[in-house]
């Protein structure tokens, strides 16, 4: 019997998911976990792996379509199988009478070439009319020329960045401010630490790690900054979840370490790094991108010195840290080569004023300049 494959939910939030990519097409052959599709909602992307092995009996919903989790978006069985339709009949029996379901995509292919939806039949999930059923009812040179001159469908996870960044600009007073911090002693440390870090703990600590601990100890020290403004009120919290960007070949996404004022420098680092790995393979849940009070965001990998971040809403701040660079620096009446570390804070002025802020940037850089304070 056919197995159906369904659009999985991926947190409690979540109410769509837009398949990316299908990686099989009907009749091809798949293995149990093989990835069939790349999916994506809000801010995650991943795969979906067949539940079963098989031949890929037909796909119901087209890339770029967005469907309710729970909606099947294909079946795979043997080869030949025939698929039992009596569901999708029922789900087009209840739609009868009702209004004309078509995907936004659809929509704008049937209007800019003057087609009728009411004489379309819908081949998605409930009888709603897909792109391709738009598409089967132009004459070819029509359909030759709508092709090219569609734009590729923007993913749900662009979206989402797009609409949050927009809010995020629009709904808050946001100021940066920058310090330099002298790591000189922190990448010795670095260095002493790694061979060990690497040996029992199987990680080692990148200048983020070191960052992140110095910005959640900061945050204790400064609790204004791990705060939201809203409803004209500022909640200031106990707690620090930490938000550290993680650039994707697709977007961004931003996973949460919870409650990272428990944890020592090295359990932090393995949260880091662990939860980057989930971000990179597409296994990101809702719940572990949700909740954080402060976000780091580091490009220094890219060359980047100072820069403009731009807050997470609701959050208070956000520390971006960039490329750390040789500068010489005179120390106790000498010149002295010196490891130098450019951070960019931005702030909410409506929640916090700009010597508080300082101040929290300030700390940040006391700790990375005096890393045996990170480790006690």
């Amino acid at each position: 019997m056919a197995v159906e494959v369904v659009m999985p939910k991926l947190g409690m939030s979540m109410k769509e998911g837009t398949v990316s990519v299908w990686n099989k097409k009907v009749g091809e052959a798949v293995d149990k976990g093989e990835s069939i599709a790349s999916i994506n909602s809000e801010k995650i992307e991943m795969e979906i792996e067949s539940p079963a092995e098989g031949t890929v009996l037909d796909i119901k919903v087209s890339e770029g379509e967005g469907v309710p989790p729970g909606t099947v978006i294909c079946y795979i069985g043997e080869a030949n199988e025939q698929i039992e339709k009596k569901k999708e009949k029922e789900e087009k029996q209840k739609t009868a009478g009702k209004r004309i379901k078509i995907s936004p995509a659809a929509r704008k292919i049937a209007e800019g070439a003057n087609v009728d939806i009411k004489t379309l039949e819908g081949t998605g999930p409930g009888g709603r009319i897909t792109k391709a059923d738009v598409l089967k009812a132009l004459p070819d040179q029509q359909k030759q020329q709508t092709n090219e001159a569609e734009d590729p469908p923007v993913s749900m996870m662009r979206k989402t960045i797009a609409s949050r960044m927009t809010e995020s600009l629009q709904n808050s007073a946001q100021l940066t401010l920058t310090m330099k911090a002298d790591v000189t002693k922190l990448t010795d440390l670095q260095h002493q630490l790694n061979e060990t870090a690497k040996t029992r703990y199987d990680t080692k600590l990148t200048i983020t790690d070191f960052a992140a601990r110095a910005a959640t100890l900061s945050l204790l020290e400064h609790p204004g900054m791990n705060s939201m403004y809203q409803d004209s009120r500022v909640t200031v919290f106990e707690h620090v979840h930490l938000g550290i960007a993680a650039a994707l070949d697709h977007g961004l996404a931003v996973p949460v370490v919870r409650h990272a004022e428990r944890l020592p420098l090295i359990e932090l680092a393995k949260k880091i790094k662990w939860y980057g790995q989930k971000a990179r393979e597409g296994k990101l849940l809702h719940d572990e991108i949700e909740g954080s009070t402060f976000t780091i965001t580091n490009l220094g990998a890219y060359g980047v010195e100072h820069f403009t971040p731009i807050l997470n809403p609701p959050e208070t701040g956000i520390l971006g840290v960039g490329k750390m660079y040789e500068a010489p620096v005179y120390k106790e009446g000498e010149l002295c080569k010196s490891a130098i570390l450019p951070l960019s804070l931005t702030f909410d002025h409506r929640a916090l004023d700009g010597a508080p802020a300082a101040a929290f940037l300030a700390a940040v850089k006391n700790y990375l300049e005096d890393p045996a304070a990170i480790l006690l």
